[in-house]
């Protein structure tokens, strides 16, 4: 049965079979929960047999392949996706009549996969569709979090941190393949013995650990093609001591079963402490290997030869986590084929590539190098040869220049610098906007790039239109397609033709009215999550991801207060109603992130108890952001913030969600922000801030906070505010931390932006509420402009510049 054929009645039919097969009743009698999972394995059976003709064809065909390494991959819910993309929508919806039940109510049944935190994992899995949806073969590598990252639930407005039992209903999406185990190696002690046959390892007393594959179907629109994610799970090999059972001992029995299965129960374990930090190590490791170790054994499978592999697999690591894969690489083909250095080193430094997704230098991971001698005593070992050629080169370039050799060594002062290490070993090195990538080859490898210029690429970030607009906007997603027709779901660049009705009242209305829609939409979530009324008929202004201080939600928390102090001043003649809507989750033990949390979830508390503050704003904080929360958020945000210190934030991609939704974005000139301003110019823009090179020497002449304080009443007041505190709680912690008390003062420069983003915010305010008309023209114009920031022109782009793939 082809897809093209599958009808409602075929729907049923293999429901009914389904139900039948796995609980044994009539499907009459089945629960809303059986009829999700029972809908879900049609659909994923379907995506396995379409799985298996493809890779028979890519098979044949012996073209290249690309590998996808990353820690996350945040894919949201699956039955919504794949129902979308197999076109099947529709039959599914007239299919389930027949059991009283509807496609959204299935749909509220799966939870978010616990795969990933914020804008990498996402990405990720932007790709993963574009790659299936233009038909390129590939592979994503990550692990099966059993946790995920953690549920985040506000407890008197604190973040607290709880298990994610995504599995409980996303389990049914996975399909384990128990017959492509493998077993990776942590701790012992290296043997090495010279034989006639040259060096052989020996690795004594080490810990294995089986590495248990499962695959997740990610399906393309309307293609033949499906990309396969493989999540590898830990076990213990020697899960249970039956002496120590049987004598009673079941806590010490199953120690070493517990240690195994910790490798993947959560998401990024926190590091402040060593078993943390050694756990981290243990992740990143259990990654590579098991994937590494898979693509050479399927490698060879299919060709019989390592000689012809940088030519037929292209493997590429998303951030340093999966930097391991280089020396893991190496330990495959010398210690298990017999390679010398040289050849081994020409096959990596040909297959493995990398993109770098951060400037800032605290987030440029590094591990203690005793730590990975203590672990990974074999990787330790190739790692150290690594650095030592490398230092070699560099030296016999630079003539002894020590300087150049301190900044470019992977070793240094007791630390793997897991960046340098990526460079070493990769053929192409890429950042993912205009400005981080000058940035990377200006800065922060500098004396990489000179060493090697033509490795460094741009290929700025992109996101699945089909996901963040057509299916969570399905109203505009209609509009487009009376206006544009159905092409732009596979040709983005046609939602350019929208600029033609920029001066068409009737469209401007239209666009107008389906942003209320969707804004009541959010208005009822909101209310129903948070018990917060909110007003439609405020702007909703939004910022919603990953917690951190480059990121400057504290910016816009100074902002909120401002408005605050004005309103309890009694200076409201100018006034608008606003909404600030926040998403955002801290690391457990990123205590600063938590602080600035419990400051917006404390400003809410206390705008909602104020019946006056609340007439004019209230403040929204969305507990447990997520890609399903964001499916709601995001259509109906009208003021999109992105407000980035200049040179800090790498691209971001809800910028550009929001963006092709028709929100307006407030930014600064940073990230892939200068690129969507360069589509949408800058009169459809609200540009504020220092621009990157004026950050860089206003901290070399020498930031001073204190001088912004003393200079601006409104900054006085804003900390008298918040050392005074709201409901009994001071926030003085965060007053010193602005102040510099204790250490460099407002490290990302809130105080040295504040002036200019109030300007930017008044200005969105003022032609919001009085040229409505206006706003409506700019919102088209930046829905018309965001075709170029589809996922789908990423992929072609790293297929061509970079992994060399051809569709088939």
């Amino acid at each position: 049965m082809t897809q093209r054929s599958i009808n409602s009645n075929h729907i049923i039919s293999l429901i009914d079979q389904t139900i039948s097969s796995y609980w044994n009743i009539d499907s009459k009698n089945a629960s809303t929960v059986q009829l999700y999972r029972a809908l879900s394995i049609v659909i994923r059976d379907m995506l396995i047999r379409k799985y298996n003709a493809y890779k028979k064809k890519v098979d044949e065909s012996q073209q290249k392949q690309v590998y996808y390494m990353c820690m996350e991959f945040l894919v949201g819910k699956s039955l919504k996706n794949n129902l979308f993309n197999l076109k099947l929508h529709k039959e599914a919806e007239e299919a389930l009549k027949k059991y009283n039940v509807t496609l959204e109510q299935l749909y509220a049944i799966e939870k978010d996969a616990g795969l990933g935190n914020g804008g990498l994992g996402r990405l990720a899995s932007c790709f993963m569709d574009s790659l299936a949806t233009l038909s390129y073969p590939a592979t994503g590598f990550s692990l099966k979090y059993e946790f995920g990252l953690f549920k985040q639930k506000i407890i008197d407005g604190w973040q607290t941190e709880l298990p994610d039992d995504w599995l409980s209903s996303s389990d049914v999406w996975l399909v384990p393949r128990t017959e492509n185990r493998v077993k990776v190696i942590f701790y012992g002690e290296i043997y090495e013995e010279w034989t006639h046959e040259g060096l052989k390892i020996h690795h004594l007393n080490a810990t294995e650990i089986e590495a248990i594959p499962y695959d997740m179907m990610i399906s393309g629109f309307d293609s033949e093609a499906v990309s396969l994610l493989r999540l590898w799970e830990s076990r213990s090999i020697r899960s249970i001591d039956m002496n120590l059972f049987s004598q009673g001992d079941y806590i010490k029995a199953l120690a070493e079963d517990a240690m195994g299965e910790a490798i993947t129960k959560v998401l990024y374990p926190a590091d402040n402490h060593d078993n943390g930090k050694i756990l981290r190590i243990k992740q990143q490791y259990f990654l590579v290997s098991a994937s590494a170790q898979n693509i050479v054994n399927d490698h060879l499978k299919k060709y019989c030869t390592l000689k012809n592999f940088s030519e037929k697999v292209s493997i590429h690591i998303n951030d340093t986590h999966p930097a391991l894969m280089i020396p893991e690489l190496m330990r495959i083909f010398m210690d298990e084929y017999n390679y010398t250095w040289d050849d081994a080193w020409n096959i990596v430094v040909n297959t493995v590539s990398y993109t770098n997704h951060t400037v800032l230098q605290e987030a440029l991971e590094t591990i203690q190098e005793e730590a990975i001698k203590l672990v990974l005593p074999r990787i330790y070992m190739i790692i150290s040869e690594i650095n030592t050629r490398l230092i070699q080169e560099i030296s016999y370039k630079y003539n002894g220049n020590y300087e150049r050799i301190n900044q470019m060594s992977i070793i240094n002062k007791g630390l793997i610098h897991m960046a340098n290490l990526c460079i070493a070993g990769s053929y192409s090195i890429n950042g993912v906007a205009k400005l981080h990538t000058d940035i990377l080859k200006q800065s922060v490898f500098r004396p990489f790039y000179e060493y090697n210029p033509y490795k460094f690429k741009n290929i700025t970030n992109g996101i699945t239109h089909r996901r963040w607009l057509v299916q969570a906007n399905p109203d505009l997603n209609e509009l487009l397609i009376n206006l544009l027709g159905k092409d732009y779901y596979t040709k983005p660049e046609k939602l350019s033709f929208l600029k033609n009705y920029e001066n068409d009242d009737s469209i401007l209305n239209e666009l107008e009215k389906i942003k209320q829609k969707n804004k009541k939409k959010l208005v009822d979530y909101i209310y129903k999550n948070n018990r917060i009324e909110t007003d439609i008929n405020s702007i909703f202004d939004i910022q919603v991801k990953r917690l951190h201080e480059y990121k400057r939600q504290l910016l816009n928390i100074l902002k909120i207060i401002s408005i605050i102090i004005d309103i309890n001043e009694g200076k409201t003649v100018d006034l608008t109603k606003e909404t600030f809507i926040f998403g955002a989750k801290a690391a457990p033990s990123y205590y600063k992130a938590k602080e600035i949390i419990q400051l917006i979830c404390a400003l809410s508390s206390y705008i909602n108890k104020n019946q006056f503050i609340k007439e004019y704003i209230n403040v929204v904080f969305i507990e447990n952001y997520s890609v399903s929360s964001a499916e709601i958020i995001i259509p109906a945000g009208e003021l999109s913030e992105q407000i980035s210190l200049s040179g800090k934030e790498a691209s971001g991609t809800g910028n550009m969600k929001l963006m092709l939704n028709g929100a307006l974005t407030i930014g600064t000139y940073d990230g892939a922000n200068i690129e969507i301003l360069e589509q949408v110019k800058e009169e459809n823009f609200f540009l504020f801030g220092l621009k990157d090179y004026e950050v860089e020497k206003l901290w070399k002449d020498g930031y001073n906070s204190i001088h912004y304080y003393q200079k601006n009443e409104k900054l006085r007041k804003i900390i008298d505010f918040l050392n005074k505190g709201i409901d009994g709680k001071s926030f003085e912690s965060i007053s010193k931390y602005l102040l510099g008390e204790f250490s460099v003062g407002d490290p990302y420069m809130c105080f040295a932006d504040f002036d200019s983003y109030m300007g930017a915010h008044d200005k969105a305010v003022n032609i919001y509420f009085k040229n409505k008309r206006k706003w409506n023209q700019m919102s088209l114009i930046n829905i018309a402009s965001a075709g170029i920031f589809s996922s789908d022109r990423t992929i072609k782009q790293y297929s061509k510049e970079i992994w060399n793939l051809k569709q088939i």
